[in-house]
């Protein structure tokens, strides 16, 4: 069962998108299986990281910022701003899509883990995510 989510970010951040998922897995009434979110964007990505302390989502923003920086001088594609380039760069080194099994009808996430959305550009607006979730119903 395949669901299309939209998701409003307001810049460059990571967005705590587990309730999302969560939500689309109980209503497909999948108990086991694998839920798969893909996300429809070149410029943003997916991540399983900490979902307690902020603290590591801004360290981990910082760090990929650190390692691909806005206005360097080997970039060539600049038509659309100095964020564009930075962006495919860090959706290439990242993933468009993360897989999680369902067991008892539940992420298996672990306590602090929680699936994020990585935007990667300073404009607003909406990304597409597909939640792809597969299983049985015992």
């Amino acid at each position: 069962m395949n669901h299309l989510v939209k998701v409003s970010v307001s810049g460059q951040g990571l967005y705590d998108v587990t309730h999302t998922v969560r939500e689309k897995v109980s209503v497909s009434g999948v108990t086991a299986g694998l839920a798969t979110v893909f996300i429809r964007h070149t410029s943003a990505s997916l991540l399983v990281q900490e979902n307690a302390d902020p603290s590591a989502r801004r360290d981990l923003e910082r760090w990929l910022d650190r390692l691909v920086p806005e206005r360097d001088p080997l970039y060539t594609h600049t038509m659309e701003g100095p964020d564009d380039m930075p962006a495919h760069i860090k959706a290439a080194l990242t993933a468009v899509s993360v897989s999680v099994p369902i067991a008892d009808g539940a992420l298996m996430l672990g306590t602090w883990q929680g699936i994020f959305l990585w935007e990667h550009r300073h404009h607003r607006g909406e990304r597409e995510l597909v939640v792809n979730v597969m299983g049985s119903n015992r």
